[in-house]
């Protein structure tokens, strides 16, 4: 699909970058802090039904997608969502928009919770002209298409919470929800947790569910009425589907779910353990919070022997679940795990049997428009990054060439947890992590306490509790500057900056909704 390059009229936000003020035909806040935002007004809601629309006996099946889309009255420009809950392995939100071009469907907009590469067949729906732009993250092919300056509209991305914000906030408005649901019953009621593609949680489209205009729930195991437990409820569905498969099992569960077995990088996940103890936030009633990526991986099995050793018991960890988290509270190393997606099958299985288990959405977990979330509760989250630099502003949707490859997920949302460490090798590929300034800001710099290297923990000055704290300490505590030197003599020097034209291809998004940056296309 060729596209032409008009001008768009930019200004400089809080954080000295320059954004776009109008984007898809939507006129947007500029970023002015993390924490500056005074939400005014009433949430979203979806048209109200009457139980008198749907069949008395509570069977809302339909016999495929084509007659449920049909029957939601499909139409172009439609905003069409869906999630990501079943990860590489998804089926059903190429299912989805396929059929809608099918039916004639243009211009849409895909609203993804996460895209991965098994959907890179949206491209060609794209060239299609089927689906005019994505407001979701934009992984792997699709990341790469954007960043080529090739779809018609502008990307948006946000965070989880960011996400949920933007429903509720009447931001986005779903048109139709497609839900894929491991498990479900002939009146819509749906959970992930179990079934023979179960994913664990569907906290990602509660949001979708309650406030889109029509939902449809697609399952590959039916089950009799009530469907228990449920995560989403019937009451909000109006069609259901069955499908032969919603998903490829082997690839449901993705990503990273091994220890690394990289001499550096256990360094690092050693030394944000130690940090951890040093500092004192490792106690006794703590919480905690990782990812699934091979150091966090392995950061959590290095605090779990320090927590057996001092007998430390958290009162709560946070998920992304792992079998390493899963370990922990069989072990009695903390009471619940606060999940909201698996990452292994341990996962899967652990939160289908273990009420102490819980799952849980970006509404209790993430959402900064809501009467508090669960991130603002946790001690300390370790977390990745592409990029960081000297004033602790950090990157995760592009690399240092400029490419948008990654969504940003929960990451802007754990910022607000007691203690936000980076746990980030100090050069990839010879290319150096800490920069001058990073490509795209995700989070800046007063959200982020720690950036942990395997040549040393770098604190942001802002925390001088923390400098305090691990006064004394063994760790090789530097500051973020001395680290960069070191770096760019391995290095051969500072990392190229990538050549950019002036046209915006996607936003990036703070947790409140305002702009903070912009992904500018290559040159």
């Amino acid at each position: 699909m060729s596209t032409t390059a008009t001008r768009v009229e930019l200004a400089c936000n809080a954080a000295g970058r320059l954004v776009p003020i109008s984007v898809n035909g939507k006129d947007q806040r500029l970023y002015e802090g993390a924490i500056q935002d005074n939400p005014q007004g009433h949430k979203a809601a979806p048209a109200i039904r009457s139980c008198t629309q749907y069949p008395e006996n509570g069977d809302k099946r339909v016999p495929d997608l084509e007659t449920a889309l049909r029957k939601c009255g499909l139409r172009n420009g439609m905003v069409i969502s869906s999630h990501h809950h079943l990860r590489d392995g998804d089926r059903v939100a190429v299912m989805a928009l396929e059929t809608a071009g099918k039916l004639g469907a243009r211009d849409l907009m895909w609203f993804p919770s996460a895209s991965f590469p098994s959907q890179a067949a949206v491209v060609d729906l794209m060239e299609a002209g089927v689906v005019h732009h994505i407001e979701g993250s934009m992984n792997g092919p699709l990341g790469a298409y954007t960043t080529q300056g090739k779809m018609r509209g502008v990307g948006v991305l946000r965070s989880h919470g960011g996400r949920w914000q933007a429903i509720q906030d009447g931001e986005v408005h779903i048109d139709i929800a497609v839900i894929a649901a491991p498990t479900a019953d002939a009146f819509g009621n749906a959970d992930g947790s179990h079934g023979k593609s179960a994913c664990g949680s569907l906290g990602f489209a509660l949001a979708d569910s309650m406030y889109a205009e029509r939902v449809i729930v697609v399952t590959d195991s039916l089950v009799p009425f009530p469907c228990v437990p449920w995560q989403i409820q019937g009451n909000s569905v109006d069609y259901v589907v069955q499908v032969d498969s919603i998903g490829d099992p082997g690839k449901i569960v993705s990503g990273t779910t091994q220890i690394t077995r990289s001499p550096d990088r256990l360094r690092i996940a050693e030394f944000v353990a130690r940090f951890l103890r040093d500092a004192g936030i490792m106690r006794n009633g703590f919480s905690f919070q990782a990812g699934a990526g091979g150091i966090a991986l392995a950061f959590v099995d290095y605090l779990r022997h320090m927590m057996k050793e001092d007998g430390v018991k958290a009162r709560f960890v946070r998920g992304g679940s792992t079998r390493y988290l899963v370990e922990m509270l069989q072990e009695g190393l903390t009471d619940y795990i606060l999940d909201g997606q698996t990452f292994d099958l341990d996962g899967v299985r652990s939160i289908a049997d273990d009420p102490r288990h819980v799952a849980t959405s970006p509404f209790t977990s993430y959402n900064f428009h809501g009467k508090g979330n669960f991130a603002s509760m946790v001690d300390a989250v370790v977390l990745g990054a592409t990029e960081v630099d000297v004033n602790f502003n950090a990157n995760v949707v592009t690399h240092s060439d400029g490419r948008l490859l990654h969504g940003i997920g929960g990451w802007q949302n754990c910022l607000f947890a007691g203690c936000s460490i980076l746990a980030v090798p100090s050069f990839r590929d010879r290319i150096p992590v800490i920069v001058d300034e990073v490509t795209t800001i995700t989070g800046t710099g007063e959200m982020i306490d720690v950036v942990a290297t395997e040549r040393g923990i770098a604190i942001n000055p802002r925390r001088q509790d923390l400098l305090d704290a691990v006064k004394g300490s063994r760790l090789p505590i530097r500051p973020i500057q001395d680290i960069q030197a070191d770096v760019e003599k391995i290095c051969g020097g500072k990392p190229t900056r990538p050549r950019r034209t002036d046209r915006p291809v996607a936003i990036v998004k703070w947790v409140d909704g305002s702009v903070l940056d912009t992904v500018w296309q290559l040159g």
